[in-house]
């Protein structure tokens, strides 16, 4: 016997309702995704931005120096290291820079405050209106930790003119020891060296004629006892000479404390930035640290 069409519909409502639900329980709904662990929660950045330079006309500012402090250095006195950059760089790239962080992350675990000098400008060429710029940074850094009034320098390329000018006599800061990695000391063989940098060294210094020998901070470490100094240099340097460079500026070092790393390869090569070196410029830093009362100069 041929069943209506609504007698049929309605003996199958149950079944599909049957299937229906079976689909929905085949696909549990999901939890919402739990919250990261704390630790697992990226840090800020930890940089602080002391001041801000302009760029030029028309240009956006850009950073000053940059500073960075072990949370130990709120409750215990800890030293500075000072950090000027190459030609053409910024504290912003040297922040960036996973070489460089390699040697400021070791000198932060040491427990030594990180500043990232703005040295004035990209090509001060360690001029002494340079030196007045970082000087006003380094007298704003020392007021955000407990600083025990020693101050170290690294100059990286261009910056070991502004970090040997800082250790020199009348410097508007002490600094206890300098590092230089493939560092210009000798201003006059840096004047010597290109067109483009006599162009940058004359704007810096204010110069109508070449510098004058008493702006030379190699020669001014004359006027100063021997200076405890960290050196790396390499013979394939063939932008800052190893000889008119790192071998003078050694021969003013003061014994015991000093070392000068002989290295291979070009200008500001990756094992310059290993940790094994950045472990050797925290145990020279170090050293020194150990051997000289704190100051308490903030």
């Amino acid at each position: 016997m041929k069943l209506p069409a609504r007698t049929c519909l309605l003996a199958l409502a149950p079944l599909l309702v049957a299937l229906c639900l079976g689909a929905a329980r085949a696909v549990p709904v999901l939890p919402p995704p739990a919250p990261l662990p704390a630790h697992a929660v990226p840090e800020p950045d930890r940089w602080l931005d002391l001041g801000r330079l302009e760029a030029g006309a028309g240009a956006a500012p850009v950073a000053g120096s940059l500073l960075q402090v072990p949370p130990r250095c709120h409750a215990e006195a800890c030293a500075l290291v000072v950090v000027s950059h190459p030609r053409a760089q910024s504290p912003l790239r040297l922040r960036d820079s996973v070489g460089v962080s390699v040697l400021t992350g070791r000198l932060l675990e040491s427990g030594f405050a990180v500043l990232l000098s703005g040295d004035g400008g990209p090509t001060t060429w360690g001029s002494p209106a340079a030196l007045e710029a970082a000087a006003r940074d380094h007298a704003e850094a020392t007021r955000h930790f407990f600083w025990n009034g020693h101050t170290y320098a690294l100059g990286l390329s261009m910056g070991g003119l502004l970090a040997l000018r800082s250790a020199l006599p009348g410097s508007p800061y002490s600094v206890e020891g300098v590092a230089l990695i493939d560092g210009w000391v000798n201003l006059e063989a840096a004047w010597r060296a290109s067109a483009d940098r006599q162009a940058e060294i004359r704007a810096a210094y204010g110069l109508s004629t070449p510098p004058l020998p008493g702006l030379d901070p190699l020669r001014g470490l004359t006027q100063r006892p021997p200076l405890p100094l960290f050196v790396v240099s390499s013979p394939d340097d063939r932008l800052v000479p190893q000889a008119s460079n790192a071998e003078l500026v050694y021969a003013h070092a003061e014994p015991g404390f000093s070392e000068h790393l002989r290295v291979t390869g070009p200008h500001l090569g990756g094992n310059r930035f290993t940790p094994e070196l950045a472990r050797r410029l925290a145990d020279f830093f170090g050293e020194i640290e150990a051997r000289t009362p704190p100051q308490y100069g903030f």
